[in-house]
């Protein structure tokens, strides 16, 4: 691991401990615009899949023990779980596919897809050890129709973020 990966990891985890202030007066707002899961998108690509993975992990855990939100269960918990494949999803494709701007745009869709569909089968399961149903309609709704801000905000900010980090020499831009 660089000194490079390690700075932009802390730099990273910062982001996501900070960016939900912004949001977070009003949460129905963070609930749209998903602050946190920019950082760990951008993770992924920046540091690699296994420090993408960890970062995601262990964002959502360390912001409720340190601000107490988001809630630890069943949010907070499933959220570790979507981020941790935000970043490792990322991290994989970016050293697979093609460097071109078209094949940044797919990597992120195609992460932001599997991280949804992780975090309605992690919420599934604790929702069931609590007793309570995870219905397919609270799983669109939540996942999906209101996260569209959030949605378009990644789409928008983080392939720009990381065209501009590759200009910058400040992760890799060669193909493997």
């Amino acid at each position: 691991m660089t000194i490079r990966k390690l700075a932009l990891s802390g730099t990273l985890v910062a982001l996501g401990l900070v960016l939900p202030f912004l949001t977070g007066q009003i949460p129905g707002i963070g609930n749209m615009l998903l602050p946190m899961h920019l950082p760990v998108l951008l993770a992924g690509f920046a540091v690699g899949a296994p420090l993408g993975s960890l970062i995601g992990f262990i964002l959502p855990l360390l912001r409720y023990l340190l601000f107490g939100m988001p809630p630890l269960y069943p949010t907070a918990i499933a959220m570790a779980f979507e981020l941790a494949s935000y970043g490792f999803l990322t991290g994989i494709l970016y050293r697979l596919l093609p460097r071109k701007t078209v094949f940044i745009y797919l990597n992120l869709i195609i992460a932001m897809g599997i991280g949804r569909l992780v975090w309605g089968l992690v919420s599934a399961v604790l929702y069931a050890l609590s007793g309570t149903v995870f219905t397919w309609k609270l799983f669109v709704t939540a996942g999906f129709l209101n996260a569209v801000p959030g949605l378009i905000l990644q789409i928008a900010v983080i392939p720009l973020s990381v065209l501009t980090l590759q200009k910058a020499n400040l992760i890799e831009n060669e193909s493997y």
